[in-house]
């Protein structure tokens, strides 16, 4: 095994079938369904490292997922195997890195559809507000450590950005013109229910991440009116806990569009109606690319976004910037090394 050795086991395997209701109208898993899946891994193994020490008892919540790349599409009736590692702990955090797999349980051909970095904070059973210290791990190597504290300080400075750059969704003016903002701005209510939640009542990182896909796919499919798939995540940004009882709106507007791609921001706002003492506030923030596909899962041309007002112009302006930045980074992964 690559990552830090501990004396409680490290890396960890789930896996189930992909059923019809896990999928679009085409066979596509939802990409909702898949960071349900990896949360759900990620939770299990720095839950499980948080308590292998005696001392107060917790529970794991995510506060953070990097970007993730969809990588190949996965459909129904296929195999889903998702590995789980810790890389890295903090005085209060742990370092997930999880990869997917999917197999084709009929030839036995498996690919690699994701791969994704989770962060994690233990909240003790007994106060939920409260943040208790995580078991160091054992690194093999040095570098190990040093690599994991230098991406720990950039995503702790990123978190801290994002939280207060995120503004408000307008709502939609009345018969908008296509391509707009307007036309496919997009929102979802829902009321948190014991379903949703942890056995301590807040709700599963996984539940809102799958939700914030479905708002992301009903802008996508809206703007361009035909079969679209979650191709990349940008980093998902956990700024406060969501709670049983709580009504939360999860918003999406599209911000940018390629030749072939649309970025979709999501913020998700929880209103505590049980609570008077507390105001609606910012729970989740993130941005999601979709890619459009014909019958034959070819990429196709997606229709150009009209930005209209000085906001929409300007958030159009930075998403082209973030696609320009993933773009020069890919193509400098792919360039071979001497």
């Amino acid at each position: 095994m690559s990552g830090p050795d501990a004396e409680t086991p490290s890396a960890i395997q789930i896996c189930r079938i992909m059923r019809p209701d896990d999928a679009n109208v085409a066979g596509n898993v939802h990409g909702g369904t898949i960071l349900k899946m990896i949360e759900e891994a990620g939770v299990i193994i720095s839950t499980r490292h948080c308590n292998s020490q005696n001392g107060e008892r917790c529970v794991a919540v995510l506060a953070r997922v990097e970007r993730t790349d969809f990588l190949s599409p996965m459909c129904i009736g296929e195999v889903a195997h998702v590995s789980a590692e810790i890389t890295y702990t903090s005085k209060h955090s742990v370092e997930v890195q999880v990869n997917v797999m999917s197999e084709n349980i009929l030839t036995g051909t498996k690919k690699l559809t994701n791969k994704a970095t989770l962060w994690y904070v233990p909240l003790s059973l007994k106060n939920v507000d409260k943040v208790l210290e995580v078991p160091p791990v054992v690194y093999s190597r040095q570098e190990q450590e040093e690599e994991g504290r230098r991406r720990y300080e950039a995503q702790k400075l990123e978190r801290m950005q994002t939280k207060w750059r995120n503004g408000d969704i307008t709502q939609p003016i009345l018969n908008p013109e296509p391509n707009t903002v307007s036309y496919s701005q997009s929102s979802l209510i829902h009321l948190v229910g014991p379903s949703d939640c942890t056995l301590h009542g807040f709700v599963h990182g996984g539940v809102t991440m799958k939700l914030m896909d479905e708002v992301a796919g009903i802008v996508a499919a809206r703007h361009c009116k035909t079969n679209i798939v979650t191709a990349s995540v940008d980093a998902i940004n956990f700024h406060d806990k969501i709670r049983k009882g709580c009504v939360i709106t999860i918003s999406g507007r599209m911000t940018f569009t390629s030749n072939k791609s649309m970025e979709i921001e999501v913020l998700v706002d929880a209103d505590p109606v049980v609570d008077n003492s507390q105001e609606r506030y910012r729970a989740a923030s993130a941005f999601f690319t979709y890619v459009s596909l014909s019958q034959d899962g070819r990429s196709l041309p997606v229709p150009q976004l009209v930005p209209e007002t000085e906001d929409e112009k300007k958030r159009f302006e930075e998403g082209k910037g973030r696609y320009l930045q993933m773009k020069a980074k890919r193509q400098g992964q792919a360039e071979p090394q001497p």
